[in-house]
Order: structure tokens, then C-alpha cells, then sequence
């Protein structure tokens, strides 16, 4: 899984891009007056919730913005009901991808979601498609990976599932619910994480060593983030290191 690791860091870079811009903060939003919808206003004992505010903390969201999105969830205000949607296909070179969106108009979604695919030679398939390649899991990174022994103790006494290292970073792997509690014991033990979230992990990567395809793959990601109704884009794309110098 060492490649898909690599592609996490440029995912966690272009995330990092995005917050400066301030485009995930609407997204973000959303996220937070949903997660508090379907279960309790406080994060410690609505994991969904928990990694929301994570996500928004990390974008360098202000806790005054986050607690009025908790409190509009919380008390169903402002706005109508929004669907959450996941939308599976396929890219060029047979790559995976899941789109979760949040959207008051399916219709008008969907359309987008087609087109972004169409453009970039993908294709939309239908659900369960691809999901089925995909684990929800908390994933907390850090990029020192001589603090192995160190953080893995921790970790795993927190409640991780596993610890892997590619020799350029270590990634700590949780169940989505005790993702919280694992980032919290690692943070009071002094280890800061360069990116904590709960995300979709593929079991089998796909490989793209060209970038012709390359930069179709990262195009339609980028077209596919920046639709409104888009939350997130997970997907096993494994490119080699030169692809990835090509592209950074």
C-alpha cells in the first residue's frame, strides 16, 4: 500500500491548498449540520460528528463557525433537507472512485457527477460497483517514521487497529468510532499528526504509469471536488514515484 500512501500525502497537500482558499468551508458545514442531525450535538459521543469538527479544526475553521453549525443541526434550522448520496465509477485505467455527495437537487447532481466522469473517458457505474473495494476507517498520519515503536504503544493502547509504515511515513489505522479517542491519546503523549480523518481506504490499488492518464485521473478529481454538492472523492489510484514528481 506503499503508493497509496504517496497519494495520500498529495491528497492531504491539495486539501491543505483548498482550506487556504476557503473551499471545503461550505462542505465542511454541511458535514457538521448533518453529523449532528443524525445523532447527539456532542462530538464525544457522535464519532461522525467527532470527525467533522476534526475535519473543520484542521481547515483552521473557527470554533465559533463550527458551533453554530452544530447548533443549526442540532435544532433542524435554516434550510431544507439535504440528501446523502454516493455515486460509484470507474476512471481511466480502471481506477475506483467513490463520490460522496450532500445535495437538494438529485437530479442536478447526478448530471454533474455524469459529466466530470464523461469528460475525463471515466464512466458512472451503478451502486456497489465499487464500493466493495472500499473500508471506512480513521486514518491518522505522521511523517517521522523513527517514532514507530513510540507512537504504535500509544496507539494501540488506545484502541488502533494497526500501525503501517512505507518508510516515509506512519500511518495509524482506527475503526471509525474510536478514531477520537486514539487522536486524543496521541496528541496528550506530544505526537501532532500532518493529517487525522475518517475516510474510505481501497483494499487493491489501481496503477496508472502514465501521464497521459495521470492527468486525466487528477483532472477529474479536481472537477469532481470542486462541484458544490461534493463532500468528498476517495479512490485506489497508485501512481509510480516519477508520475507523482510529474504531477506535484
Amino acid at each position: 500500500m506503499a503508493g497509496h500512501s504517496k497519494w495520500a500525502n498529495i491528497k492531504h497537500k491539495k486539501a491543505k491548498e483548498d482550506a487556504k482558499r476557503g473551499k471545503v468551508f461550505t462542505k465542511i458545514i454541511r458535514e457538521l449540520v448533518s453529523a449532528t442531525k443524525q445523532g447527539e450535538p456532542d462530538p464525544e459521543t457522535n464519532p461522525r460528528l467527532r470527525a467533522a469538527v476534526e475535519k473543520a479544526l484542521s481547515a483552521n475553521m473557527t470554533k465559533d463557525t463550527i458551533q453554530r453549525a452544530i447548533e443549526r443541526g442540532a435544532g433542524n434550522a435554516e434550510g431544507g433537507e439535504m440528501d446523502e448520496l454516493t455515486y460509484e465509477g470507474y476512471g481511466v485505467g480502471g481506477v475506483a472512485v467513490l463520490v460522496e455527495t450532500m445535495t437538494d437537487n438529485v437530479n442536478r447532481t447526478v448530471s454533474e457527477v455524469r459529466h466530470a466522469f464523461t469528460k475525463f473517458d471515466g464512466n458512472l457505474g451503478t451502486s456497489g460497483s465499487v464500493s466493495y473495494l472500499f473500508t471506512k476507517r480513521g486514518e491518522i498520519l505522521f511523517d517521522d517514521v523513527s517514532l514507530e515503536d513510540e507512537i504504535m504503544l500509544v496507539a494501540l493502547d488506545a484502541g488502533a487497529l494497526d500501525i503501517e509504515n512505507d518508510g516515509e511515513s506512519l500511518l495509524v489505522i482506527t475503526e471509525p468510532a474510536s478514531f477520537g479517542a486514539v487522536k486524543d491519546a496521541l496528541n496528550a503523549a506530544g505526537y501532532e499528526s500532518s493529517n487525522a480523518e475518517v475516510t474510505m481506504s481501497p483494499s487493491t490499488t489501481a496503477l496508472i504509469d502514465n501521464i497521459e492518464d495521470a492527468e486525466k485521473v487528477m483532472k477529474m478529481i479536481d472537477m469532481l471536488e470542486d462541484l458544490d454538492d461534493v463532500q468528498d472523492v476517495h479512490t485506489n489510484v497508485d501512481f509510480p514515484d516519477e508520475i507523482l514528481q510529474q504531477l506535484s
